[in-house]
């Protein structure tokens, strides 16, 4: 079957003002299946890290995968300058009815958000209730922010104690991007991140932007400071999700069964399934089980 991929630009336009978002579409939009539409996490990463979601495209049958990068990061228009208050879940759930718009397939789509992405992508479904989203995806995601800190601060506890002094110092500071709590950043991440070695460059590059000063650090700070790290909490809204729905994580995954418990019980229409060799990337790290997995339940 033929590696189809198209990339380019969809025009964005926002309180008067137009900005760009860079997508690429893997498949064909004909295709039988509704179109899979993928949100990145971060917030301020790119697509690449998921880009293997795009291997749903070489199946049969065939599902086209739409992915884009968010406002604000990557190959999208950069707004270092724009205030805090502009970097609202308002924001985002718009540029993502504007791609839904854009390529005419709101009638008929499949989503799937990855860990900030699954966060946006419940969000817009409880506030818009989007009549043609079949399928919905909850890939590594969390339903609050105090649920998300509790299991992480379980996890430090996991780390050597040299590593764990050093986040909890730094993040106490607000010195997170001193080289000692990059390091031990990395130490976290290489533990319940990614368990591949080394990890794919996909990743790599995806990190790379969420570090662009310019670009992903002000997508990551805004958002973060305005509601992520606060008291943004949604469980007592998911009973609002009416879609058949997919949660994912691993076993070695920082979004924990701790933190998907309540995503479970909360959704009416739910399947969770767990990889077990994964951390929180099992699309790269059991990549053909997870698809397997993936195309299945697009199929109900």
């Amino acid at each position: 079957m033929t590696d189809l991929k198209t990339e380019g630009t969809i025009p964005f336009t926002l309180g008067g003002e137009t900005y760009q978002t860079w997508y690429k579409l893997v498949g064909d939009l004909s295709s039988t299946r509704p179109p899979l539409v993928v949100l990145h996490g971060g917030p301020g990463l790119c697509h690449d890290y998921l880009i293997s979601i795009g291997d749903l495209a070489q199946r049969a049958p065939s599902t086209a995968v739409l992915f884009y990068d968010q406002i604000g990061g990557a190959r999208s228009t950069h707004l270092p300058s724009k205030p805090r208050v502009f970097w609202t879940l308002d924001v985002f759930i718009a540029e993502l009815e504007n791609v839904l718009a854009h390529f005419k397939i709101a009638d008929a789509y499949d989503l799937l958000g990855h860990s900030w992405g699954a966060v946006l992508a419940t969000e817009f479904v409880v506030r818009h209730q989007p009549k043609g989203l079949k399928h919905l995806v909850l890939a590594s995601g969390f339903p609050s922010s105090q649920i998300r800190a509790e299991e992480r601060r379980k996890l430090l506890l996991k780390l050597p104690e040299d590593v764990r002094t050093a986040i909890l110092k730094h993040e106490a500071e607000d010195t997170t991007k001193e080289k000692t709590c990059r390091d031990a950043m990395q130490v976290f991440y290489a533990t319940f991140g990614c368990t591949l070695n080394p990890p794919p460059q996909e990743l790599i590059y995806s990190f790379s932007q969420g570090e662009d000063e310019s670009g992903g650090v002000v997508v990551f700070d805004n958002v973060m400071k305005n509601f992520l790290e606060k008291d943004w909490d949604i469980t007592d809204r998911l009973h609002l999700i009416h879609m058949p729905t997919l949660i994912t994580n691993g076993e070695n995954d920082f979004m924990t069964d701790g933190i998907q418990y309540p995503l479970f019980r909360g959704i009416e229409k739910v399947k969770w399934a767990k990889f077990a060799k994964s951390g929180h990337i099992p699309h790269f790290e059991e990549r053909e089980r997870y698809m397997d997995v993936l195309s299945s339940f697009l199929e109900l």
